[in-house]
């Protein structure tokens, strides 16, 4: 890859909406073009477009000619100006094409040509979609950062008043270094008198939002084969989005709410309204509101149509396929839903990836028509013209609090399975000889107490620069300050006795809210279902006592701030091979400043619990190249081009009913497990991010 090559292709991120004929890189760098690349509109003004916007550049890139010219007739069903979404079949398949399109391409060059050519011809976020999956599963531009998705969309992100300040602000000071932070307000979605409006600092994240845009971009349900067949993927799907909602509900006890109540019938009035004041980058237009009370119907639009009792049916031929214990493909085969592949296969029937789902015909597309039905509650028949809610958005669905009923719903399905299994036995629990005798998870300072740990309000800054299509082009940095949760950072440290030989071990932490919102203490069973997987690393252990320890920051759930909003461009970039193999691939991952919940004021009680189990049994063959990509964030978005690293279903020990009454009576029984209380107390202030 010659370094203009990787340029050309980081560029195609910066300001989507524009013609990729105008400069970027903060008005430094311009793609020269062959005439033959411009629309239509341009196509007789080639050379006063070409001549004004390479003027004053640093840095000009010739685009090559395209060998042979695509057919992008396919990309018309989707206009440029309407919405993109992932959970739109007719949208999918057109994305599947683009992507294939785009992984045929013969060689980079060739690549960069087509991406070059393709970009002012079909739909904006279609484009950057397809881009971003083709960047991310190409051999030749596993080199190239792929740039979070808030960033090149901010309007999906950010209340619409920031942007005409942020013009303001590029047009009116020159210098980029003078301007001030713009400040993106706190709840501005709803009063507190709507008590949903207690969860918006998390639903509302910019992190958490684009890492479910992520996650969806490293795990396509469409295009080729060896972009959507991926190991686990199914599995994945329902273990990344289990230990979404076990946080949400752990977050909903710390504002005393209760568990989300799962939305199993669809013919019922959603009390849930949502009003979500960002616009669409795409047409300027306002994300349509839901109001509260909003009855469901069937979707008869132009390009979606789904009926409330299709749904219904999908959904019990899934409960009954798990009640029997087996699926059937279209020529009647059954596969069994065992303990090992069950998951994986629900997951790909759930959210049916029409290459992966065992039958997609019979057991329909469950999830995705969920999401479309309900994003277009509000304009169900497009009388109004209306486009889809944030549902119908990878990048704005967990905005809402629906989100989280329909994924409870979905959830209860994937659980119904898990409790048909046999409880965990005391040879897949134990590890003989292996004995956690102490833990503890400490704030760095010397004077704070064990096992306490703080949450409180950061203000930080985003760089929108990248997103501002047609404003200055030399904008420089354009920074928008906004509010979120953040956590003290804490190490880990637990003493591990190994009575045998030298051996290996896999560290599982996970916390477990102790009550519910009433303060009455929970169910071992409901702890389960609720347990928050903090970290997961492999432990190596000499025969004697072991001191093990371990950094919050270490997560492998999570990845470090700077990765959720790091600036654009080589200048931002690490230079260590190390270090930017995982800049480059770790948009994926729970953001790093939500990794605890908020406890409360008072100090929220959590069960800390630490489990080593044996490794040989753990351990995945598989190569290891050096400079792995996202191996800090597996837990959820696994290993970049590799088999996902652990043997043991996703979750384990808490996927599966247990052998005992309670957690004490659990870690009593097995010499290789321990818990004990965790308070996490909430600092109601705001602290600026130095």
């Amino acid at each position: 890859m010659t370094n203009t090559d990787l340029k050309a292709l980081e560029l195609l991120f910066q300001r989507p909406l524009e013609p990729v004929f105008t400069t970027r890189d903060s008005g430094r760098t311009v793609l020269e073009l062959p005439d033959s690349f411009y629309t239509d509109r341009y196509r007789n003004d080639t050379e006063e477009v070409g001549n004004r916007f390479s003027k004053d550049v640093d840095l000009k890139i010739p685009i090559q000619e395209l060998a042979s010219v695509p057919n992008l007739d396919f990309t018309k069903k989707l206009g440029p100006k309407n919405q993109f979404s992932l959970f739109n079949d007719r949208h999918r398949e057109i994305a599947s094409q683009l992507i294939t399109l785009f992984m045929g391409a013969p060689n980079l060059r060739q690549f960069v040509s087509l991406s070059v050519y393709t970009k002012d011809r079909v739909n904006p976020v279609l484009f950057q979609y397809a881009y971003a999956v083709a960047i991310a599963h190409r051999p030749d531009t596993h080199e190239v950062p792929i740039t979070n998705i808030s960033q090149i969309f901010p309007s999906n992100f950010v209340e619409p008043s920031v942007f005409r300040d942020a013009r303001q602000e590029a047009s009116v000071i020159d210098n980029s270094g003078a301007r001030v932070h713009l400040d993106i307000p706190r709840n501005y979605t709803a009063s507190d008198r709507e008590d949903e409006q207690r969860l918006a600092y998390f639903r509302e994240d910019i992190g958490v939002n684009s890492h479910h845009w992520h996650w969806h971009l490293v795990y396509p349900t469409t295009g080729p084969m060896e972009v959507v067949n991926k190991d686990r993927r199914g599995e994945l799907f329902y273990y990344m989005h289990h230990q979404i909602l076990a946080r949400y509900n752990v977050e909903r006890f710390c504002n005393n709410l209760k568990r989300v109540q799962p939305l199993n019938n669809l013919r019922a009035e959603i009390p849930e309204g949502y009003f979500p004041k960002i616009l669409s980058s795409v047409n300027n237009r306002t994300y349509p509101a839901r109001v509260s009370n909003q009855l469901l119907r069937d979707v008869d639009r132009e390009d979606a149509k789904i009926e409330l009792s299709e749904v219904e049916r999908w959904r019990d031929r899934v409960l009954a396929a798990i009640d029997q214990g087996y699926v059937e493909d279209p020529s009647g085969n059954r596969t069994p839903l065992d303990d090992v592949r069950g998951i994986d296969i629900l997951g790909n029937m759930i959210e049916a990836s029409p290459v992966l789902s065992i039958n997609s015909n019979f057991y329909g597309n469950l999830h995705n028509e969920g999401h479309n039905i309900i994003s277009f509650a509000h304009d169900p028949d497009q009388r109004h013209l209306e486009e889809f809610g944030v549902m119908g958005d990878v990048t704005t669905a967990m905005r809402d609090p629906i989100f989280y009923r329909w994924h409870g719903f979905i959830d209860s399905v994937f659980n119904k399975f898990k409790s048909r299994l046999a409880p965990y036995s005391a040879a897949q629990l134990n590890f003989d000889g292996v004995s956690v005798d102490y833990i503890e998870a400490k704030i760095g300072k010397s004077n704070t107490k064990a096992n306490t740990l703080l949450t409180y309000w950061q203000k930080s800054s985003a760089d929108l620069a990248a997103g501002l299509d047609f404003g200055p082009s030399a904008d420089g940095n354009i920074l928008a300050s906004f509010t979120h949760l953040q956590n003290a950072p804490f190490t880990y440290t637990f003493n591990v006795t190994n009575s045998g030989a030298k051996r290996t071990g896999t560290c599982r932490i996970f916390i477990c809210p102790k009550v519910d919102e009433r303060n009455q203490p929970l169910r071992l069973e409901d702890q389960r279902l609720l347990a928050v997987e903090m970290d997961k690393f492999t432990v190596d252990l000499v025969p004697g006592v072991n001191t093990i320890r371990r950094q919050s920051t270490e997560s492998s759930v999570a990845i470090p701030f700077e990765r959720s909003f790091r600036p654009v461009g080589a200048d931002y970039q690490p230079t260590a091979a190390d270090e930017l193999a995982r800049f480059r691939f770790c948009g994926c991952g729970w953001p790093q400043h939500l990794l605890l919940p908020k406890g409360t004021a008072q100090g929220m009680l959590f069960d800390l619990f630490v489990m080593i189990s044996d490794y040989s049994q753990d351990s995945v063959q598989q190569n290891n190249t050096p400079n792995d990509a996202c191996s800090t964030a597996y837990s959820f978005c696994g290993l970049k081009d590799k088999l996902y690293p652990d043997r043991r279903t996703m979750g384990y020990p808490f996927d599966r009913r247990l052998p005992n009454a309670n957690l004490t009576e659990l870690v009593g029984a097995f010499g290789n497990m321990a818990k004990t209380d965790l308070r996490i107390v909430f600092n109601d202030r705001v602290i600026d991010k130095a």
